[in-house]
């Protein structure tokens, strides 16, 4: 029989129980026994009571049916934890939970895919851990194997004799045109294309969970804009040519425009709404830059080849590149990495966050900053890839789930392996002339992007 008291747990009463959610009343035994202790609870209807440390709101547990009126069904920590009510203030709440993820409401989903499970399935975790080990093996084949993709054929043994060569291995080395070829110019691209993909992915992936926007892209914050601007300002107009570079100008363009965000920003602070709309006011003003610099001052040809840079292209990739990648991506992953739970929190709104010990205000900023230099080290090597940041998040969230600690690694893995296989395709789709990679993700990611929304019920 139920304890007396409003909002006190409820045992379960004969009947047939919801094998996928229990029955009401159920205890959630988590599996490292350090973590927080969960039951299920219930109030009468109309009381709007819960009991101390219950988050959450109504909830499906029709499977054990009660003898009371319909009730709104949450999670409390009982043991090994607290979670505050919401909108109360949190005192001392941890990010996450000893061996697991951090509390959730137990109605809280969302279109962005929010976490709704308080303690992790083992079999979940080692799908999403096999998972994760193909996406891996899966790039470094395709690494492998793009490098051979191009007009002019390279087999594997001609493959195999230029890494024996930079090895220091005892082969025939190949002719120095064919050497130059694999060694200075295809295997810096396909590593280039790799790295700005895996950039790319990540940042999308980071952008829709802090502003709770499934059409979020790293394009977002106005910084490709910046960069075009930056760019086009080095090309048409020869300011710092010689010291900048289109790479450096474009980089520095991309650091001004984000610079300008936060500064429009500063007065409101990073709230989710505000970023979108200052990010769409930043990149059109920097557009309208782009485009009046072009129309004064650009002759035809440099109008050409600022449209191709404009679009995305590989084909400036060269180790220099690759260096500069190398330099920022993997820290900037890392960065994002460790604020997976609190992106599971944001995935769920401010307030929630809050409730959980998250500090949003100065985790939005972080993150902020580490998307805007991942994507302005991308589009300043590369130009503006579009559709990689905004396909490759929903395709893997829908194959791995909501939590960030797992989507994030595999959107990094599947955002390479994408843009890898897309310039390749670009390479030889339209020989002996080469398409602008961005043309390719764009044909390719529109498809996808609908198949994805079809199989989530969408659309």
């Amino acid at each position: 029989m139920p304890t007396e008291g409003v909002g006190a747990p409820v045992e379960p009463v004969t009947g047939p129980a919801d094998p996928a959610s229990g029955p009401v009343g159920a205890v959630a035994e988590p599996a490292d026994p350090g973590a927080a202790r969960v039951e299920a609870w219930a109030a009468p209807a109309g009381s709007g009571a819960a009991p101390a440390g219950a988050v959450g709101g109504p909830a499906d547990f029709s499977g054990a049916p009660v003898d009371r009126p319909a009730v709104p069904v949450g999670l409390r920590v009982v043991s090994g934890g607290s979670v505050p009510a919401p909108g109360s203030a949190p005192e001392s709440v941890p990010e996450s939970v000893p061996g697991g993820p951090t509390a959730v409401p137990a109605d809280s989903g969302g279109e962005y895919g929010g976490p709704t499970a308080v303690t992790p399935v083992p079999g979940a975790v080692f799908a999403r851990g096999w998972r994760m080990s193909l996406l891996a093996v899966v790039l470094v084949c395709s690494v492998v194997a793009a490098v051979r993709v191009g007009t002019t054929g390279i087999g594997w043994a001609d493959l195999a004799r230029v890494l024996g060569t930079r090895l220091g291995l005892d082969v025939e080395p190949l002719p120095p045109l064919l050497d130059s070829l694999v060694w200075d110019l295809r295997l810096p691209r396909v590593l280039t294309a790799a790295l700005v993909g895996a950039s790319l992915a990540v940042c999308g992936t980071v952008l829709q969970a802090v502003t709770r926007n499934a059409l979020a892209d790293p394009y977002l914050l106005g910084v490709s804009s910046g960069a075009s601007a930056g760019a086009v300002t080095v090309v048409v107009l020869g300011v710092g040519a010689s010291t900048l570079g289109v790479t450096g100008g474009a980089l520095l363009g991309a650091l001004l425009a984000f610079a300008l965000l936060l500064a429009l920003l500063r007065r409101t602070g990073p709230d989710s709404v505000r970023i979108v709309l200052t990010g769409v006011v930043v990149g059109q003003l920097l557009a309208a830059v782009t485009s009046l610099t072009l129309m004064a001052a650009a002759d035809a040809d440099t109008t050409r080849a600022v449209t191709h840079w404009l679009l995305g292209s590989m084909a400036p990739a060269r180790w220099n590149t690759v260096v500069l990648c190398a330099l920022v991506v993997p820290p900037g992953l890392a960065a994002a990495w460790c604020c997976a739970n609190a992106l599971d929190g944001l995935a769920f709104g401010a307030d929630t966050a809050a409730s959980l010990g998250i500090g949003v205000a100065r985790t939005r900023t972080f993150l902020l900053v580490v998307t805007a230099a991942l994507t302005a080290v991308a589009v300043a090597t590369v130009g503006a890839v579009g559709f990689v940041g905004l396909i490759v998040p929903h395709g893997v969230r829908f194959l791995v789930g909501p939590l960030h600690r797992a989507l994030l690694p595999c959107s990094a893995l599947a955002g390479a392996v994408f843009l890898v296989w897309t310039d390749a395709l670009a390479r030889i789709a339209f020989a002996p002339r080469e398409m602008p990679v961005g043309v390719i993700t764009a044909l390719i990611g529109v498809p996808l992007f609908l198949l994805v929304l079809r199989r989530r019920g969408e659309l």
